[in-house]
């Protein structure tokens, strides 16, 4: 991770998402944000929400992957009664399954800089002493292919794995690049499982395209745009970045972090309230016109 930016007003994070990483926004590269109300530093590890459970470490890696399948595997078998189309790839019905709040993989992003301002944000945490603590922005500047590119055969060919991973992180390539929220974990340190030679079992046959691993399949991360199965992936512009070391944080290599003073917070969100990437447009259903009246009537005693 390169030295932190230290935002203290809206105005500054505009002009830093311009000056300092506009270069990228011409064509070359999408941008990915995920914004956090506590640094990575501080006990909220860029990691899936799966890592959250530590037990999980205690698995071979082949015992975790074939946990996560067949939880998704339950999940899929109740779907048809609540969905309107059935999903056509396991990377649809794991979207769905981290929509409604099953610990997967899949990690939360956005390609908006100012949802992600938001939910860094939108509540200030405190620390252990009850002192309020700065929030951060993460810029994800690995590259990592698409999914909707390797569909279209437009990326290098994946190679799926038995158990990605007992591999080794691949260098990343140049070539390109919370409901749906970014995730607010409670706080926990990344594992990292212990592997053996016998947890792998690698696949000799290229992947191409309309023939994709699975999300357990991979090995390197994958950006994957879900289908907009709800109003709030579509109004956050979410993106879900698939983990091919799930219970690992992120490399710092993988990201550039731009810190938030917790003392702009306040008039941050009034900010964003002001030019509508708040409560009611991120959350468009009466959970976010219920948490925009509280903000504005009773949290800042505004009008509405």
């Amino acid at each position: 991770m390169s030295t932190p930016f230290e935002i203290e007003s809206f105005d500054e994070y505009l002009n830093t998402i311009h000056s300092e990483l506009g270069q990228n926004g011409e064509g070359k590269r999408r941008l990915y944000f995920r914004g956090q109300s506590k640094r990575a530093t501080e006990g909220y590890p860029l990691t899936p929400s799966v890592a959250r459970y530590k037990h999980l470490g205690s698995l071979s890696l082949t015992e975790r992957e074939q946990k996560e399948c067949e939880v998704l595997e339950t999940f899929s078998n109740h779907l048809l009664t609540y969905v309107q189309h059935r999903p056509q790839t396991a990377w649809e019905e794991l979207a769905i399954a981290q929509h409604h709040g099953l610990p997967t993989r899949f990690m939360d992003w956005t390609t908006n800089p100012l949802v992600a301002l938001y939910f860094a944000t939108r509540q200030t945490e405190k620390d252990k002493d009850g002192a309020p603590v700065d929030s951060a922005v993460y810029v994800l500047i690995s590259n990592p292919k698409r999914y909707a590119d390797l569909k279209r055969g437009q990326a290098a060919q994946v190679k799926p794995v038995g158990d990605a991973a007992t591999e080794s992180a691949s260098e990343p390539e140049d070539d390109a690049y919370d409901d749906f929220s970014t995730d607010e974990s409670t706080p926990v340190a990344a594992t990292t499982g212990t592997t053996t030679p016998s947890d792998s079992t690698e696949l000799s046959a290229d992947v191409g395209p309309l023939e994709l691993p699975t999300p357990f399949k991979i090995s390197e991360n994958i950006i994957y745009d879900p289908p907009h199965v709800s109003p709030r992936i579509r109004a956050q512009d979410g993106v879900l970045l698939a983990c091919w070391q799930p219970m690992q944080s992120l490399d710092e290599k993988d990201y550039l972090e731009i810190i938030i003073k917790q003392a702009a917070h306040e008039d941050i969100r009034r900010r964003l309230d002001q030019y509508g990437v708040f409560d009611k447009q991120l959350f468009p259903d009466l959970d976010g016109i219920a948490k925009w009246l509280k903000y504005r009537a009773y949290e800042i005693n505004g009008t509405i």
